[in-house]
């Protein structure tokens, strides 16, 4: 059977024309990432490159973490139709952005321990958080890293930083509690400080503060100078 172009197909089945007839929320993945790369290649159709791309990602989520390079090294992608693909993807991200309620903004360690310390009161085990913040240090989104007993090598950076870089973080604030009801910093809270704070400056994302929350109170290593400001 040979190669029949979307054109060729009874109108009412071309993804475009449904889009237009039905709505783009009445469309699959496929026929959405078909309108977005608008034509075929390589004896393919524009849906057959689409459902490509999801039997080959698997999700939506994973071919926008995809590089442009694995992308475009699809038979009949190529890097036009791989950049369309991230333009359409930081275009939906950025429509989320504005039209997301502005979160709470954080000015001292006392505004984060008020924001966090209801989500950990009572917890028998250390949970890590990264709260990412904008330019105007607005929360934009929080995110558990991890969960049990704190170390260095729990917290690995590439884990912290990941979902701020994939947001576009301006900046992050680090938040853990102590279940034990103290929040002195241990040596390997300190270390961890310093080992996030460079991580921090190697991926331009710069760490305001890790506070660590208790019953008793909290301690922010900025305020308690393991950090350095600015």
């Amino acid at each position: 059977m040979g190669y029949k172009s979307i054109r060729e197909w009874p109108e009412h089945e071309r993804p475009r024309e449904r889009l237009l007839r039905e709505g783009a929320a009445a469309m699959t993945d496929a026929q959405l990432l078909a309108v977005m790369l608008r034509t075929g290649a390589g004896g393919k159709s524009a849906l057959d490159l689409a459902m490509e791309l999801l039997d080959r990602f698997g999700a939506l989520r994973s071919l926008d973490q995809a590089s442009l390079a694995e992308i475009s090294a699809i038979r009949g992608i190529g890097t036009a139709k791989a950049a369309q693909l991230k333009a359409a993807a930081e275009l939906g991200r950025r429509l989320f952005r504005e039209a997301a309620p502005k979160g709470p903004s954080f000015s001292a360690g006392k505004d984060v321990h008020a924001f966090v310390f209801p989500k950990v009161q009572g917890l028998m085990k250390e949970v890590f958080y990264c709260l990412m913040l904008d330019v105007k240090n607005r929360l934009i989104r929080e995110v558990r890293i991890s969960e049990g007993t704190l170390s260095a090598s729990l917290v690995h950076p590439r884990e912290a930083f990941r979902d701020a870089i994939r947001e576009a973080a301006a900046s992050v604030i680090f938040v853990h509690n102590h279940p034990s009801g103290d929040h002195a910093p241990s040596r390997d809270d300190i270390l961890i400080t310093e080992k996030l704070a460079a991580a921090g400056n190697t991926v331009g994302i710069k760490v305001l503060d890790h506070i660590i929350v208790a019953d008793n109170g909290y301690t922010s290593m900025l305020e308690k100078g393991y950090l350095k400001a600015g």
